[in-house]
This record gives C-alpha cells, sequence and structure tokens, in this order.
C-alpha cells in the first residue's frame, strides 16, 4: 500500500476532528457536556448515532467475517441495524423523557434504589471499556497495515486525538464530530465499492487488473446445529444488545423531546441500512480475490487491501487511502461515544458531577482501555466477534433492565440488581473464558462463543422471579412515573419539567430531584 497517501488520509482525518472538535470550546454548562443541553435536531443527532455506531466491526470487521466464513455472517450486519428497530419501538421515546442524563440515572430514578444506580454503572464502565478495546485494536492494525507502522501506534494516535475531543467540549463538540464522520465513512466505503463492482463485473478493465471473475461460489458456513445455534444467538445478541450500549442510549437524551428521539431513531434505521450494503461488497470480492488473506488470519485486513489488488496504479492508491481514511473516522467516532458514556456515569458517582467532575473521568475512561488494547494487541480474534461478545454483555444486563422498567410496574430493586448480576455475570464470563481459547470446537465452545441465546433469557427469568419475590419492594410512585415516561411531555410533565426538559437542569442530581418532585 501507498505510505505517503494512506499517511495523508489518517492525518487529514485527525486534523478535520480535532478542528470540527473546536466547535465544542463553546461549552460550558454541565448540560452541555452531558446531553449538549438536549438541543440536537433529528437528522444531526441520526448522523451522529450512525457515525459512533459504525465501529471497527461494521467498517472492517463484517467483511472479514463474510470473507472467512461466507453468507452465514450476514447477520451481523441485519442484527446491528434490526436492534434499532427494536429500540424505536420499545425504548428511545420513554428513555428520553425520563429526564436522565445516563442509564445509572434512569434505573436509580425508576427505582429509587443506590444500589440499582452503583451495579447499572459498574457495567455501563465495564461495557464502555471493553467496546473501546477492539476499535483501538482495530486502528493499530489499520495503521500497520496502511503504513507499516507499529501496531500500537494506531492505538495510541486514536486515544490521544479521542481524549483532546471529549475533555475539550464533551456532548456538544463529538455530536458534530460523529455526524461528519458517518458521511465521511460512508462515502469512504461506497465509492471503492463501487468501482470494485465495476471491476468484478468486467466493465471496466484497469491496466495490470485482474481479469472478471464470475459470480462467487455458493459460500460456507457453520454446519450442524452449533452453526444453527451460533446464528440465533448472535440474532438475539445484536437485536437486543443495542439497547444495552450506553453510548447508543446516551445519544436519545440529546434530543429535545420524545417525539424527536423516535424521529432520530427512524433517521438511524435509514442511514445503517444504506451503509449495511457496503461490507457484504468488501467481503464477497475478498471470497474472489484475496482468499489468501482469510487463511492467514487476516480478513480483517480485506477492506484496506482490496482497492489495490484490484485497481493497480495511482487510482488504487488514492481509493485505499479514501478506505483508511474511513477507518480511522470510524475507530474515532465510536471511541468518543464510548468515552463520553463511561466518563458521564464515572463523574456523577465519583468525580462530582460538574464538568470539572467529567473533564476529570474522561482520563481513565480513555485510557484504561488504551491499555488493554496494547496488552491484546496481535491476539488474532476477529474484531467483529469481539464486538459481538460484547453485544451479548449488553444485552444480558441493560435490554432488560430497560424493557422492564418501561413497561412492567411490578420490577422491584431488588430484582434488577438480580438480574443484572446474573446476565451479566454469565455473559462476561463466557466472553473472558472466550479470549482465554477455552471451550474448543464442541457445543462448550459454540455456547461460550455466542451466550446470548441463554445469557439473555437468564436475566429476565431473573428479575421477573426476584421481582416476583419481593412485591413489598416495588416503588410507591412507580405508577406516576410509568405514566410519565408513555404519555406525551405536554400532558405528562408539569411547568418546573417543561423547563427541564428544555435543557435547563444544571447537574444531574436535578434529574433525581425533578422526577422525586413529580412524584
Amino acid at each position: 500500500m501507498n505510505a505517503p497517501a494512506n499517511l495523508t488520509a489518517v492525518l487529514l482525518v485527525v486534523a478535520v476532528t480535532v478542528g470540527i472538535g473546536g466547535y465544542g470550546l463553546r461549552s460550558r454548562s454541565t448540560p452541555d457536556f452531558y446531553v449538549a443541553s438536549r438541543t440536537v435536531s433529528p437528522l444531526r443527532n441520526a448522523a451522529a448515532v450512525s457515525g459512533e455506531y459504525l465501529s471497527a466491526a461494521s467498517y472492517l470487521g463484517i467483511a472479514g467475517l463474510l470473507a472467512t466464513y461466507g453468507s452465514t455472517m450476514l447477520w451481523y450486519g441485519i442484527g446491528y441495524t434490526a436492534g434499532y428497530l427494536v429500540l424505536l419501538v420499545l425504548v428511545a421515546a420513554p428513555l428520553r423523557r425520563s429526564g436522565a442524563y445516563t442509564v445509572s440515572d434512569f434505573a436509580e430514578a425508576r427505582l429509587g434504589s443506590p444500589a440499582v444506580r452503583r451495579t447499572a454503572t459498574v457495567f455501563v464502565v465495564l461495557i464502555g471499556l471493553l467496546y473501546q478495546v477492539p476499535q483501538l485494536v482495530g486502528a493499530g492494525l489499520a495503521l500497520h497495515t496502511a503504513l507499516g507502522a507499529p501496531a500500537w501506534s494506531g492505538t495510541v494516535l486514536v486515544t490521544a486525538v479521542v481524549l483532546v475531543s471529549v475533555i475539550t467540549g464533551g456532548m456538544r463538540s463529538v455530536t458534530l464530530v460523529q455526524s461528519v464522520q458517518y458521511w465521511l465513512k460512508l462515502i469512504a466505503l461506497a465509492v471503492p465499492a463501487l468501482v470494485l463492482l465495476l471491476v468484478w463485473r468486467g466493465v471496466w478493465h484497469p491496466a495490470g487488473g485482474p481479469a472478471p471473475l464470475p459470480v462467487a461460489p455458493a459460500a460456507s458456513g457453520h454446519g450442524g446445529g452449533q452453526g444453527l445455534y451460533g446464528v440465533y444467538s448472535l440474532m438475539v445478541a445484536t437485536f437486543l444488545g443495542t439497547m444495552g450500549l450506553p453510548h447508543v442510549t446516551a445519544r436519545f437524551y440529546t434530543s429535545p423531546d420524545g417525539r424527536a428521539a423516535r424521529r432520530t431513531t427512524v433517521g438511524v434505521l435509514c442511514l445503517l441500512g444504506v451503509f449495511y450494503l457496503l461490507p457484504e461488497v468488501y467481503g464477497g470480492l475478498g471470497r474472489l480475490y484475496a482468499p489468501d488473506l482469510a487463511a492467514a488470519g487476516r480478513a480483517d485486513t480485506e477492506v484496506l487491501r482490496l482497492p489495490g489488488l484490484l485497481v493497480p496504479g495511482a487510482g488504487g492508491r488514492l481509493l485505499a487511502a479514501l478506505v483508511v481514511a474511513g477507518a480511522f473516522a470510524a475507530f474515532l467516532s465510536t471511541c468518543s461515544g464510548l468515552a463520553l458514556s463511561v466518563a458521564a456515569v464515572l463523574s456523577q458517582d465519583l468525580f462530582g458531577g460538574d464538568v470539572r467532575g467529567f473533564r476529570r473521568a474522561a482520563a481513565p475512561a480513555v485510557l484504561v482501555p488504551c491499555a488493554i488494547a496494547l496488552l491484546l494487541s496481535g491476539n488474532g480474534m476477529s474484531v467483529a466477534h469481539e464486538v459481538g461478545l460484547i453485544f451479548s454483555v449488553a444485552a444480558s444486563t441493560f435490554c432488560p433492565l430497560l424493557v422492564l422498567g418501561i413497561w412492567w410496574r411490578r420490577l422491584t430493586a431488588a430484582g434488577a440488581v438480580a438480574g443484572m448480576l446474573v446476565g451479566g455475570g454469565l455473559s462476561a464470563a463466557a466472553l473472558t473464558l472466550t479470549l482465554l481459547g477455552v471451550g474448543g470446537p464442541g457445543w462448550a465452545g459454540a455456547l461460550l462463543a455466542e451466550p446470548a441465546a441463554w445469557s439473555v433469557p437468564a436475566a429476565f427469568l431473573t428479575m421477573v422471579g426476584v421481582s416476583l419475590l419481593t412485591p413489598g419492594r416495588v416503588p410507591a410512585a412507580a405508577s406516576v412515573l410509568l405514566a410519565r415516561l408513555h404519555l406525551p411531555e405536554a400532558l405528562a410533565a408539569g411547568p418546573a419539567d417543561r423547563s427541564a426538559t428544555a435543557g435547563d437542569r444544571s447537574s444531574p442530581g436535578a434529574v433525581r430531584s425533578s422526577l422525586d418532585g413529580h412524584h
């Protein structure tokens, strides 16, 4: 690959990220840093949600899995998109109407329990930190592939840029950066994909390029009962895990009202649907033109290498540089959103909850996953599969909490804590054992590699069962709060709540006091 062009592409993305992030220097208040003062329009918010959601797994990993395993892996893109349909139907508007800043705020306000808040905070931090790791590992892989630089350099570069963006402007700054980065990622994949399809079909014959090839042979997948189980479990993880990702739910707190939150989700469905048509192109062509990459365990580099393989010369180098730019936009946008969500809960629970506390919390939110990524760099695991495991943890903890917390009055604090500990503990243990290589090729390995099919039901059953065993601990104000979540703002809110909805809260504690006062 052409190092000078790729280096220029990386530096341009970094410069644009830092430059646009300067917009966030106008952020001074706590609502600015946490929720962009709840003034983000649906269109911009949809682009920002899509920008931070389209991570290394989407940009590099899905194509790599398709190139390696075939059509079975199509469920990753489908599941990542369909998760927003579940989010739209069950969670988006009520969560915004809660008036919370974070999932931890919502959990405490809904159940009136500091223990629930602390448990939720632990899992927000765990998911947020672990989700950043494959992004940072992917950044190292991309920089090594594009420039021949040491893998650690990409990890450190992304960490430094994200830390600057989060500290300087918080949510207001990152929102604008992520909305721009979505369009950059879409263009960076779409333009080369179109050219590669023209080459494949023989419409264009670049000098020195490969001869046209026939349609790809039938793709192989995981066969037998274990393979079918893996597909179903992956569907559960991706369909239900989306609503459990802290950087995704945090986005809905930035909407002006519940209606805007729903419109944002519809916009995200459209934007993701367009994007996820593209990794399939790279995965399919990778099986035809670069099967050696998958065989050598380097399938995650398919997207970065295909333009240069199919289009020799200056044109191929420019296309490759464009893809590299999009890859770095993916790493930066997702890591920024995750760092924001982790910093928000750490700030509230450990550093006072104000702007200064937010900035202090941002350092461990970024530096800890950087250290883990440096330790795990080169372990050979697929980026997309690592992210899929983290979706299982999210689906096993916050999905039951949000669904039951929003739709079931009889949920108790004891039930919520027990369900999160059971679901989160089981899925996190499976993730750890899988990363350590435990399980092997049999059913034990399949159950550990895709735990959502059994860990999510375990979490739901535990929450419901323990809540039914502790009926006296249902919050007295549960019915009033549920009415607030489901009624339109004009009907559910009093004068004080309307001003709060407009973004006038000065601290996270005001969220809880506003809800308590309404009760």
